[in-house]
């Protein structure tokens, strides 16, 4: 399994500019956005074995951080 964090940006680059404006100007996305970094962290710091964790709770910050990127990736694509 890859270790390597899921920056938004890095998954989304078609989006690194409305992503830098929508993190300034809107709070809801910045809100939702923080959540899915700290998680993001979370699952990358027990993936590295740097603070390892039970697999199921491994498996439930996963479908979390999937559920966030998803969240962002609607907001990202909806119309304004």
């Amino acid at each position: 399994m890859s270790n390597t964090p899921h920056q938004l940006i890095a998954d989304f680059p078609e989006f690194a500019d409305v992503i830098a404006a929508r993190k300034l100007d809107d709070a809801r996305f910045s809100s939702v956005l923080n959540d899915y970094n700290l998680v993001n962290e979370q699952v990358h710091l027990a993936e590295s074995d740097m603070q390892p964790m039970e697999d199921l709770a491994l498996n439930a910050l996963r479908k979390t951080r999937m559920s966030l990127k998803d969240e962002l990736y609607r907001m990202l694509t909806e119309p304004a």
